[in-house]
């Protein structure tokens, strides 16, 4: 399931690209199945665990074109270890919501961004976002989770600030939108709970076989309904 869109992100054999905040590495597996030079990157070093061993199948599954290749990194977004311009694409993706200091991480991915790359943000949209705040404390009042509901045009605004230019948007995971309040509703750690274990399964359904018509349902919904927003900048050359 991504978030981010790979046409606007133009990544292909030998793109540089650093995903930031991979968590269990969904956007690194992409890039790496379209033969980019990959770097997860994350604090987490047991989830990255994971997403090594997950490289080194798709690589013995001979998923990985020529040229491609893929490392994971442990660190903090606040201080990365790469020289200016390191990389062709930057991903953060909803990663910016759990850190205090997000205008210091934006300075982070754009420095490390090479002139004329792509960086993309995605964070969960104010609306959507709001209404779990509003059913649910366990939500967000936790070490390590939500700290701030972004507007879209104010985040934007601090990443022109730091020099990039705005370049698109939208909005994505509309169906997954009712799933969190419904759990927000329930109680965010009751899995079990009859309604939020049938939803599950529909999304697990629908990730999985993607029919036609959960997808136009999706595309036509995200406008109104979606739980992310990505935005997407370049670095001026």
């Amino acid at each position: 399931m991504l978030t981010a869109d790979f046409d606007r992100l133009r990544v292909g054999r030998g793109t540089r690209f650093i995903d930031v905040g991979a968590g269990a590495g969904r956007h690194s597996y992409e890039a790496l199945r379209r033969g980019a030079v990959v770097t997860a990157y994350d604090m987490d070093e047991v989830e990255l665990k994971g997403v090594n061993e997950m490289f080194g199948a798709l690589e013995a599954a001979g998923e990985v074109p020529a040229g491609g290749s893929a490392e994971t990194v442990v660190g903090d977004v606040l201080d990365m270890p790469y020289d200016d311009g390191s990389f062709d694409v930057v991903l953060a993706s909803e990663i910016l919501e759990h850190v205090p200091q997000d205008d210091r991480a934006i300075a982070e991915l754009v420095r490390i961004l090479t002139p004329g790359g792509i960086l993309a943000i995605t964070v969960p949209r104010w609306l959507p976002e709001r209404i779990c705040w509003a059913l649910s404390d366990e939500y967000h009042a936790n070490e390590g989770g939500h700290i701030r509901i972004f507007r879209a045009n104010e985040l934007t605004a601090k990443v022109v600030a730091a020099g990039l230019e705005f370049t698109d948007q939208h909005h994505a995971h509309a169906l997954h939108s009712p799933f969190w309040w419904l759990k927000c509703a329930v109680g965010v750690q009751r899995d079990q709970h009859p309604l939020v274990r049938t939803y599950h399964r529909l999304l697990v359904w629908d990730m999985m076989k993607a029919p036609a018509a959960t997808r136009l349902a999706e595309r036509a919904l995200n406008p109104v309904l979606g739980k992310s927003v990505a935005l997407y900048f370049r670095k001026p050359i």
